[in-house]
């Protein structure tokens, strides 16, 4: 073949590599569902992941484990009621919680940090923006499904001991007014605890230290406020003791419940808040809930998101 052909080949093959092929790609017109769908999906999948659902059998044990602690003591309150004939049932709606309140701080310290931390460890919540979300959208999913895992675990518990307090026959009006009361309670209780939680889970991308922190703001700001208390009755400062109640956060939502939910307290003595202390407790409880809101913002903020 001559050089002339060769190269009239060469020229005439040439172009063909610049052909732009058609391989069927089309603008997509379906729905665009939006940030609301992407809020809703992200609060499910944090539901679902705080009780182990959607994630290995292995996930699932020590979640189930800590809800059946929680419901066995009110199965066991139910049958001795029923048994025995009592005229009402041995504890208070609003006190379940309380006595039960290291079960929930173990729960919150295991799943407060896989809810968050394991996000900021593996640098995955940058693909949760790639989509129409925003951080404020992050948070309130998270925050929302935190408190809902909590308020299914102290909650049902509190459904066991009404319809056992149906069963065994005791007042209606009563056991509905102490089953709202009770109800009420946790609710505050969840939204207290899933803001602390998760504002300590985020504080580090590490799951282990973040179980650890949870636990120990749970565990010593209580230890603390409890022993103060127990020092202050024994040396007969009972005025002291509602105020000293609101440095933790179990005892903020039993000075609650004490001031407007006809609870009975747990302070030392009995010396709970009175109704002008307990608007302060309100405040305060109101007040930890918003700044753990705006600490989460803060901190989504400040990782660049």
């Amino acid at each position: 073949m001559s050089p002339e052909t060769r190269s009239g080949t060469k020229a005439a093959a040439a172009p063909a590599a610049d052909v732009i092929h058609n391989i069927g790609y089309r603008n997509y017109d379906g729905p665009r569902l939006g940030r609301a769908y992407a809020r809703r999906s992200l609060f499910s999948q944090s539901l679902r992941g705080a009780y182990g659902l959607g994630r290995s059998a292995k996930s699932k044990v020590l979640p189930m484990i800590l809800l059946a602690v929680m419901c066995a003591p009110s199965v066991i309150l139910v049958a001795v009621t029923i048994t025995t004939q009592q005229e009402k049932l041995p504890v208070q709606y609003t006190r379940y919680a309380v006595l039960l309140q290291g079960v929930i701080g173990l729960f919150l310290a295991a799943q407060a940090p896989q809810s968050v931390s394991r996000d900021l460890r593996y640098k995955s919540v940058p693909l949760y923006f790639s989509r129409p979300i925003e951080r404020v959208d992050y948070v309130v999913a998270k925050f929302a499904a935190m408190a809902s895992a909590l308020f299914m675990l102290t909650g049902v518990p509190l459904v066991i001991l009404y319809i056992g307090a149906l069963l065994a026959k005791l007042d209606f009006v009563d056991q509905t007014k102490g089953f709202a009361q009770g109800i009420v309670s946790v609710a505050l209780l969840s939204l207290l605890f899933a803001g602390i939680g998760l504002v300590v889970a985020a504080l580090t991308p590490r799951r282990g230290f973040g179980v650890a922190a949870v636990i120990a703001v749970l565990t010593i700001s209580y230890g603390a406020v409890s022993t103060i208390q127990g020092i202050a009755d024994t040396q007969g400062s009972t005025d002291v003791i509602p105020w000293l109640g609101l440095f933790s956060p179990i005892t903020v939502i039993d000075g609650v419940q004490t001031a407007f939910l006809s609870a009975s307290s747990s302070f030392p003595g009995g010396y709970g808040p009175s109704a002008g202390q307990g608007v302060v407790y309100v405040i305060v409880l109101l007040g930890l809930i918003a700044g753990a809101y705006g600490l989460l913002m803060r901190r989504y903020r400040k990782v660049g998101l």
